[in-house]
């Protein structure tokens, strides 16, 4: 399988990739799409003619926000929907009341690095449930509006945190293994690249394929709990760009059926074996089709035990 290469690389912007892409009469919907990355995620794809639901906690927050893109962008089609990836009943609410296709669904709400152990209801381990098993439920909800697209794309937000650990297989919510912060989001993030890999096995007949995105370093709300962005200056990168990959994963014609694979920088990653001083690069455990399979099977045995 030869790696996907291109001419975009570490400072492409979300407008760099998707010059020349004509989005119009496509529906997108983005989780945690008024917040971070995610606004300059949406604003890209309104750019380019998209109707974009902003899949949020909480709507009022994100109101003004839908307020600036449509004044901003001039396209009239931003929506704000309530979804809690922690809340199955938000998740399943939210399918029920979507109709017609599903163009693009980005993955890219997240909680990172908790410093306490946090639990769902359901007793989940918080980060791997909002992370991983509330995506994981999304898609599920909305496969058929995903298959109606005849041609969808779902981009899995992982990080170059998945690197810290493999899916615990045995103990994915701690109740054995001690709880670390980053060993908790390292094992989410794996699951985000191990979703994509199964999606698309299961579902490439359906016209669906997924891909998993690192982002890149970008000054968020999402280091709230590591005290700020610590990568080096000449790493980090302007919510633009962070923004990129997403787009070229979600927009291009190159990836026309492709995925199961990981991108970083807007091109894909080199698989490696062991982590490096720069976090660059795939570990082989994420792309596992054996783990994705598993993985699979455990978050859907999961959900049809918090549904009871």
């Amino acid at each position: 399988m030869t790696r996907i290469s291109t001419k975009y690389g570490f400072s492409s912007t979300a407008s760099d990739v998707t010059e020349g892409i004509d989005f119009a009469g496509k529906r997108v919907v983005i989780t945690g799409g008024a917040s971070g990355i995610g606004i300059e995620t949406a604003r890209a794809f309104a750019n380019i003619g998209a109707e974009v639901t902003l899949a949020v906690r909480n709507i009022n927050a994100a109101a003004p926000v839908a307020a600036d893109l449509r004044s901003s962008t001039g396209n009239p089609n931003i929506f704000v929907a309530r979804v809690n990836l922690s809340d199955l009943s938000t998740i399943s609410g939210f399918a029920a009341q979507w109709s017609g296709p599903l163009h693009v669904l980005v993955h890219n709400a997240g909680v990172m690095a908790l410093p306490e152990l946090e639990r769902t209801p359901e007793g989940w381990e918080m980060q791997f449930a909002t992370n991983h098993l509330g995506h994981f439920a999304l898609a599920n909800a909305l496969h058929s509006a995903l298959a109606e697209a005849g041609n969808a794309r779902i981009v899995s937000l992982s990080s170059s945190g998945h690197l810290f650990a493999p899916v615990l297989f045995d103990d994915p919510h701690f109740n054995f293994v001690p709880y670390d912060p980053f060993l908790a989001y390292g094992q989410s993030k794996t699951a985000s690249t191990l979703f994509a890999v199964a999606a698309t096995e299961r579902w490439a007949r359906d016209g669906i394929t997924s891909n998993a995105v690192m982002p890149g370093a970008i000054a968020t709300n999402l280091q709230r709990h590591t005290g700020g962005l610590r990568t080096p200056l000449e790493r980090r990168k302007t919510p633009q760009q962070g923004a990129a990959t997403t787009l070229y994963v979600a927009t291009s014609p190159d990836l026309e059926g492709v995925g199961g694979r990981y991108f970083e920088d807007v091109n894909e990653a080199a698989v490696v074996d062991h982590r490096g001083p720069d976090y660059t690069g795939v570990a082989p455990y994420a792309l596992d089709p054996a783990n994705a399979r598993r993985l699979w099977d455990l978050s859907a045995e999961l959900l049809a035990q918090g549904a009871k």
